[in-house]
Parts: structure tokens; sequence; C-alpha cells
């Protein structure tokens, strides 16, 4: 089972994610690194290194491991950094970024993932992931500002408060559109007191309820 899961490891990098050109090295090491069988249900395990979202109960999914690992590459983040992941959701995108090295901050509103989240991030030892049950749209205030920003659910439009916890100079990804179901990717920098905006493509992330979403 345990060699098994560690060749559907490689073949999803290699398949889903060097073939589709993901090339940042420590995006591509942490996607080998972590073992994504442990962030799905465990009906689902023998999916769990293909290329799509899977549920993960409570209305909410595992992103697809090419959208983790593009979102880890676009971040363009260093190891040593800090950085605000909005939805933890299962973890997995949080263990993926720990392993490339950073500080990773997690707010999730649902409850029962936020326990579940963080009894299996602990077992995994990923210690260096601090989770804070709340309205992820309001951000962390306490413990920013971040070098970086990360958004796992869509929105309408990009939430003040997490601009105004956004370090300068600072990277934040979030997906935003009125529809729904199709999202575009945006990744947002300050530099220099100013806020530019780049569209990155089209995405479709479960919603980003809050205050400041939905």
């Amino acid at each position: 089972m345990i060699v098994d899961m560690r060749r559907n490891r490689e073949r999803m990098v290699r398949e889903h994610l060097e073939a589709r050109g993901i090339k940042d090295t420590r995006v591509l090491a942490a996607m080998r690194a972590v073992p994504r069988h442990y962030f799905v249900q465990e009906a689902l395990r023998a999916q769990a290194y293909e290329d799509h979202p899977l549920p993960i109960g409570y209305g909410q999914t595992i992103s697809q491991p090419y959208i983790v690992a593009l979102m880890s590459e676009q971040l363009e983040a260093r190891p040593g950094m800090s950085v605000l992941e909005i939805g933890t959701g299962s973890g997995f995108q949080a263990a993926v970024l720990a392993e490339m090295g950073l500080q990773v901050f997690s707010v999730e509103r649902i409850r029962e993932l936020h326990t579940a989240t963080q009894q299996l991030l602990r077992n995994l030892k990923y210690y260096r992931i601090r989770l804070k049950l709340d309205d992820g749209t309001m951000g962390w205030p306490e413990m920013g500002p971040f070098d970086r920003i990360i958004v796992t659910a869509g929105g309408p439009s990009i939430p003040e408060p997490l601009v105004n916890q956004l370090a300068d100079p600072g990277v934040m990804l979030i997906p935003v559109g009125k529809n729904k179901r199709m999202q575009q990717l945006v990744r947002i920098r300050k530099q220099d007191g100013d806020v530019t905006l780049e569209k990155l493509g089209g995405v479709a992330f479960v919603d980003l309820v809050g205050t400041h979403g939905w």
C-alpha cells in the first residue's frame, strides 16, 4: 500500500504537474513530500493522486493537485516567509506551503473541518502551521502583516481586510468572480504603497463565505 501510494505520488508529479508546466523545484518537492491520501476521505484514497478535486465533507473539496501546485508556484514565495491561507479545508495546501519552508497561518470557518484538520496536521508533525477557527474574509490581523496571502475559495470581490494585512512588498492570490461556478484567479501585488492586479486564468472554487464574501 505504501509503495503504491509513493508510485502514485511520483506519477502525479510527472504527469499532472511537470507535464503541465509546473517548474518550481520547491513546489514539486513539496508535492512529492506531502502524503495527499491522508487528506481525503478514506473511501476515496485510491483517487487521491488523480488530477481532480475530491469532496471532504460539509460542501467543501480538496483542490486538484495541479491547482494546488499552480497557486503555490504563483505565490512566488521564499523559505522563511509568512503566509496567510484563507480556507484551511483538508489542510493539504497548508502542508504543501509548510514543506516549502513557509510559516503558515490558516483560517477555517467550519468547526468540524478545523478540528479534524488540526488533529491530522499534528499527527503528520506539521508543527509550523497555526490554525484559527474564524471568518477568513477578515484575515488574522494580530498575526500580520503577511508576506503572502492565498485564498482557496472564490468570492465576488477582493476582501479589503486581506489587502490591508498584506505586507509591502507582498503577493496575494484569490479566485474572484460574480459567477459562483467560475472565477478568475487574480494575483495582487503590493509594492511601495501601490496595489496592482493581474488575471492568471479561469478557475472554479467553492464559495468564499463571510463578511466580505458571499
